[in-house]
């Protein structure tokens, strides 16, 4: 049952005015927290960058599992950086659990359900809910992730997504994480605050 992760970090941050990836968060920054998240319990996991690529692997933690790519069309997209990471994946992955580097505070014991939710099912699609609204990460099973990939660039996943709700999983969870989109400096000072 192998399930890899794909964490998205190749935006310019532009609404920020600083890199997100590299923003603190609990000793570390918001990639390497992800990172370390992921790695324990995906394998192989992806990280994609495109913006100050350079600058942002320069301070990655590097563990064995740890995969980067670099999206030089970053500018295209979300789903430009998507469909990278997806390349990236051996062959031998069944599924991915991706998420964004702006959603650093979903907690270990979410990802963790979330995980044994999909070893459980093997739905086509895993995605947490709090109340009735859906959040990251989502897991993605090989043939939805084959979908992704063949949308054309000015397409959205969500497109994706919508089409599959019959074969979604939605796990209902507490965590505010998941819906905690860390996207403008207010919101990185209220994170700080907490």
């Amino acid at each position: 049952m192998k399930l890899a992760g794909i964490i998205l970090s190749a935006g310019e941050s532009s609404r920020m005015g600083r890199d997100k990836a590299l923003l603190p968060y609990q000793g570390s920054t918001f990639l390497n927290h992800i990172i370390s998240q992921f790695v324990s319990r995906l394998d192989p996991v992806v990280v994609v960058l495109g913006h100050h690529a350079e600058q942002i692997q320069s301070s990655l933690l590097s563990p064995p599992r740890l995969r980067v790519v670099i999206n030089d069309h970053y500018k295209l997209g979300m789903l430009s950086s998507l469909q990278q990471g997806i390349r990236a994946l051996p062959d031998s992955v069944e599924a991915a659990m991706f998420t964004l580097v702006d959603h650093p505070t979903v907690g270990a014991a979410t990802l963790d359900r979330l995980i044994s939710e999909w070893q459980r099912t093997r739905a086509a699609l895993v995605v947490p809910r709090l109340g009735e609204r859906r959040g990251h990460p989502v897991i993605a099973s090989r043939a939805i992730l084959g979908e992704m990939l063949r949308l054309p660039s000015d397409a959205s996943p969500k497109s994706v997504v919508g089409r599959h709700r019959k074969q979604t999983l939605f796990v209902g969870v507490q965590d505010a994480g998941v819906l905690r989109d860390i996207d403008l400096p207010s919101d990185f000072d209220a994170l700080e605050s907490r």
